[in-house]
């Protein structure tokens, strides 16, 4: 098979089913269990990119600041619906699924993320974010390529990363990091079968394919879908991708993070219901992926962390939605993590010419936090800075 059917027949599928960034690296046998030696790469991190930029305030509600009912006479989360979290804010309604992490006191709600001279550009933004760059910053590989390429994952890890749900690699961005981009693991496997090596090794061209066909064999053969869940899966998309996600915790292969995108929170117009059932598939897919991390006694070593490219503006719209804004909301959850509110909830009194709110805490500083306490390495390497670390970890 030459390169162009392998991608011909790839491209026929109608989900990505796989793309890749293997830069001339070798894969290394396959791993026995899913933890390999001593490595603080055994400590999984699972990303959550909201992608369009997630409502904060609709997410994490204010209900005892009057000024939020005044910015919001058609949007705002009636009080009486609120899932109290302090006396001054709780939970959008649809995320009553998350109350029981934060019971288990499992939850961190970090408040007020952003940075410095904000850009309200999709793509610029989650450029920003993905690369952990200043605003007036362009860098070329991402925030967890350069964390692998200062303090590299074992070589026997199937892959440093794996994307699920998107081609774009995002965090993992980078020359040199061992990433696997694909919607799911058992059409993933069935594609890979297709990448049979042989063919005429004089032809320098055709030998660089074929090497690179050879990888994904290599990763391929170390991922399986055959682990049976308990755990009931959310029947979207979604919670396909927790499942994908799963499958690959389960397969032992050997992976540090997996990053996976929950997409559609561009919310312009008619925000109520469209944001509600966003958040509703965001609540129940953090809570299949927390039972099915339990089954594989996989949750005290998993990080969950969601991330956007910026938050929306505190004054809703005339179409009944939210225009692009600045600071806002993140969870992070895990069996390690210490529950409760970080950062500083929005400063309503003190939104800036542009109607936007203030930051509180420097998103890099949640970056940080991984880096330095999850994975034992130094930030200030990876990030170009000292960003203060967090307390959201167990010690």
């Amino acid at each position: 098979m030459n390169r162009r059917h392998f991608l011909q027949t790839l491209g026929a599928a109608a989900s990505v089913p796989l793309a890749g960034t293997f830069n001339g690296v070798s894969w290394a046998a396959p791993a026995p269990s899913a933890t390999i030696g001593n490595t603080p790469y055994n400590n999984l991190l699972i990303l959550i990119e909201l992608k369009g930029a997630n409502d904060g305030l609709n997410t994490v509600v204010p209900f005892a600041n009057p000024a939020y009912a005044t910015l919001r006479p058609r949007i705002a989360i009636a009080r009486d619906q609120v899932l109290q979290l302090s006396e001054q804010e709780g939970l959008h309604p649809s995320l009553k699924p998350l109350m029981a992490l934060w019971e288990n006191k499992e939850l961190a709600v970090v408040q007020g993320l952003g940075y410095p001279n904000p850009n309200l550009s999709h793509f610029r933004s989650i450029e920003i974010w993905d690369t952990a760059s200043k605003s007036e910053e362009y860098l070329d590989a991402g925030w967890l390529a350069r964390a692998f390429a200062a303090a590299p994952a074992p070589r026997q890890f199937a892959a440093d990363g794996v994307v699920v749900g998107s081609s774009d690699m995002g965090p993992l961005s980078g020359q040199g990091v061992r990433t696997i981009a694909l919607a799911d693991t058992a059409q993933f496997l069935r594609n890979a079968r297709l990448a049979q090596a042989g063919g005429d090794q004089r032809n320098a061209a055709l030998k660089h394919i074929l090497s690179v066909e050879q990888e994904i064999l290599h990763a391929a053969g170390k991922l399986n879908t055959n682990f049976a869940f308990k755990t009931e899966f959310p029947r979207n998309g979604f919670g396909n991708q927790v499942r994908t996600a799963a499958q690959l915790v389960a397969s032992k292969a050997g992976i540090a993070t997996i990053r996976l995108t929950h997409t559609g929170f561009d919310t312009h117009a008619n925000q109520l219901g469209t944001h509600a059932n966003l958040l509703k598939d965001l609540a129940e897919g953090i809570a299949a992926l927390k039972s099915a991390m339990q089954e594989l006694n996989r949750w005290d070593s998993t990080l969950v962390m969601t991330y956007a490219e910026f938050g929306r503006r505190p004054k809703e719209n005339q179409s009944s939605g939210t225009d692009h804004g600045t600071a806002s909301v993140h969870f992070v959850t895990g069996g390690k993590v210490k529950g409760g509110l970080y950062g500083e909830g929005p400063q309503l009194a003190r939104l800036d010419g542009n109607g936007n709110l203030p930051f509180a805490v420097d998103f890099r500083s949640m970056y940080a936090t991984v880096i330095d306490k999850w994975w034992q390495g130094d930030s200030a390497k990876v990030l170009g800075g000292k960003f203060a670390a967090l307390d959201w970890l167990k010690a």
